[in-house]
């Protein structure tokens, strides 16, 4: 019998995961099956374009995975039995689920191998008003939904983004640009970029008063109002349309499972990004909680996701074929900060992501920016490098029970 490995999602991480595993292992040997809620791969790092009103180019994943073997199955990952070893799955729609049952949509899968990778969505932190008055950058349907409440704005109309990360200081410089028109406002908990190096906050300050942001530092927001946000300080920021970004928070499917988590609910995985406490589950990109080179947690982006995903398939292709287990660290080299079409910040970083004095901005640092973007996608397609020749699985490892479908 074949060995069964199941990838749950198809982020940066899940889809690298899946490709990387097809080009390291033998089609005779192993069914690959990639389970998503949607059928396109979809470009996170490109949402806030999205919200802005830019027209992505489609990525379809039945094309991506074209030629590799791997099985997409177009369905919502419900639970995780991590003592059975099966997932359930429910189609969206209520069809089938590409496998499922016609009265309801409901199946089960079953793996011999999990590689986890559900990713993440907007955190609320439990600040009253959030989930009724704003919007959010994190997934496709929420850009499309802010993108079509910003087409409604007249001229004046005022947006207050909030959350001075990546995200935040990305989509407030891609609407101030793409939208101005329109009075748009970063509001941050502590000061501009301030994890930057000082020559990168100084370039993104240049760029937000080029543009037109208001920027409210030491701004904790405390609540979301219909027509306003409001701060710890009783401070008070009119806003017609609120976009939330201050910062993500994973599937909370891994928390309700025998897994280790963390107290975020992400995947405790060791250096090979195997379970901690179940050795034939995998955790990848944002479900995941992996130390870096020096100790610190990996952040949440796709340049540790990718990364991620090469060291599971990799451990996963060595622990089936008897080879030698990677020994890789993982770490970074740059943040990557458009700030609109036209501009961006390559802020230097060390391996444990502390920010290098140098932080290169402008035109040229924009291009450079659209070139990560289109490398990312790249990178899922064609998960290099890899042998040239899929490696045959070991006997035991090709001993499987019967599909529980």
């Amino acid at each position: 019998m074949k060995h069964r490995i199941v990838i749950l999602g198809a982020g940066y991480a899940g889809a690298s995961a899946a490709g990387r595993l097809a080009r390291r292992l033998h089609a005779d040997d192993v069914d690959l099956v990639l389970v998503n809620a949607e059928p396109d791969f979809v470009e996170r790092v490109r949402l806030h374009q999205v919200a802005a009103g830019q027209e992505l180019r489609p990525r379809p994943l039945p094309d991506m995975l074209a030629g590799t073997g791997v099985t997409l199955r177009v369905a919502r990952v419900t639970a995780v039995d991590v003592d059975r070893k099966v997932v359930a799955l429910t189609d969206a729609e209520g069809g089938d689920a590409n496998g499922g049952t016609a009265d309801g949509g409901s199946a089960e899968l079953g793996y011999d191998t999990l590689v986890y990778a559900l990713g993440s969505s907007m955190a609320e932190h439990g600040v009253p008003g959030v989930a009724e008055h704003a919007y959010e950058v994190a997934s496709r349907p929420g850009a499309l939904r802010l993108r079509d409440r910003l087409a409604e704005l007249a001229p004046g109309g005022r947006v207050v983004v909030v959350g001075g990360g990546l995200t935040g200081i990305e989509a407030a410089s891609e609407l101030a640009e793409a939208r101005g028109d329109l009075d748009v406002a970063l509001a941050v908990r502590g000061d501009l970029g301030d994890w930057l190096s000082p020559a990168g906050q100084r370039h993104v300050r240049t760029v937000f008063d080029r543009l037109g942001v208001t920027v409210h530092e030491h701004a904790d927001v405390e609540q979301v109002g219909a027509t306003e946000v409001l701060t710890g300080d009783g401070t008070t920021i009119p806003a017609d349309v609120t976009a939330w970004s201050a910062g993500f928070a994973v599937h909370p499917i891994a928390a309700a499972t025998g897994l280790r988590v963390s107290a975020s609910g992400q995947v405790v995985a060791d250096g090979t990004m195997r379970s901690v406490s179940h050795p034939d589950v995998y955790a990848v990109g944002d479900a995941a909680l992996a130390d870096g080179p020096l100790g610190t947690p990996l952040r949440m982006s796709c340049a540790s996701g990718i990364p991620m995903a090469w060291q599971a398939a990799d451990s996963i292709a060595a622990r089936l074929t008897g080879g030698k287990l990677p020994n890789a660290p993982l770490g970074y080299v740059h943040q990557c900060i458009s700030l609109g079409r036209q501009d961006a910040v390559i802020q230097l970083v060390t391996a444990d992501d502390r920010a290098k004095p140098a932080a290169p901005g402008g035109r040229l640092a924009a291009r450079y920016k659209e070139l990560i973007c289109k490398g990312a996608a790249y990178m899922v397609a064609h998960p290099l490098p890899y042998p040239a020749r899929r490696r045959r699985l070991s006997a035991p490892a090709r001993t499987t029970e019967p599909s529980r479908v």
